[in-house]
């Protein structure tokens, strides 16, 4: 392809990704509301921190943890891996 017709597809999907995130009803106020972060008679609260990033997002965040720590461990074999002389892959 060539880079006019890569650059219009970039710029058609950043004008996509702007006009949904200015057109979304985030729930905000205008004034800042303090979070609850912690436990209220042995349950969470459902506006807790807590409880948004674990109950509400737990299945992402542990497909992401999962996929990070693949990343790492990538990283390492990779950075592990040296040539010898004659280009050969030497590993230690």
């Amino acid at each position: 392809m060539s880079k006019k017709v890569v650059g219009s597809i970039v710029l058609v999907f950043l004008c996509i990704f702007a006009i949904s995130a200015v057109s979304h009803n985030w729930k905000m106020n205008d004034e800042p509301v303090k979070v609850a972060f912690g436990l209220t008679n042995g349950n969470l609260i459902e506006e807790s921190i807590n409880y948004q990033l674990f109950e509400t997002c737990g299945p992402v965040l542990l497909v992401l943890g999962v996929l990070m720590f693949g990343a790492m461990i990538a990283g390492i074999c990779i950075s592990k891996e040296e040539r010898n002389e004659g280009g050969e892959r030497r590993s230690q």
